[in-house]
């Protein structure tokens, strides 16, 4: 582990709001809070929504790719697409050549949800009250954050 920053004692943060971990904790509850009335008039769940945006990127994938691209265990991912399976937004279908292998495509009624993404996306921004370009800066910080800390481990 690396460590290019060694404060002293006394700099550490010691109150639950001055924690980094903290701060993404309560701010993941607070988008997945946001993102629920737009997602609920379609039957789905923020984990199920960001499922389908991976796949709306990239369709017939893998469960292990989509696993990947997710940064889930496939434990978490497996019960999701059940239930995105049973609503007919996808199908999973096991490999010829190697069964061990499950692949997961959009059907018509999954691709035909990404038209609402635009707005939801929208609504999202919004709400959260910062510029788009401070936005993007922010997502590209917090994925030097995630990096560093898989990194770390």
């Amino acid at each position: 582990m690396s460590k290019s920053y060694n404060p002293a004692a006394d700099d550490l943060p010691t109150r639950i709001d001055e924690l980094i971990c903290f701060a993404l904790y309560s701010a993941s509850n607070a988008m997945n809070r946001t993102y629920r009335p737009l997602l609920s008039p379609l039957g789905l769940t923020y984990p199920q929504y960001i499922t389908l945006t991976a796949l709306w990127e990239k369709d017939g994938v893998t469960v292990g790719t989509l696993c990947d691209r997710l940064m889930t265990e496939t434990s978490t991912l497996t019960p999701l697409l059940k239930r995105l399976e049973q609503s007919g937004y996808i199908e999973r279908h096991r490999s010829s050549a190697d069964e061990r292998q499950v692949f997961v495509h959009l059907t018509d009624a999954g691709r035909k949800l990404r038209k609402e993404a635009p707005e939801i996306t929208r609504c999202v921004v919004d709400s959260t009250g910062i510029a788009p370009a401070d936005l993007a800066e922010l997502v590209r910080t917090i994925g030097r954050l995630r990096g560093n800390l898989l990194d770390s481990q």
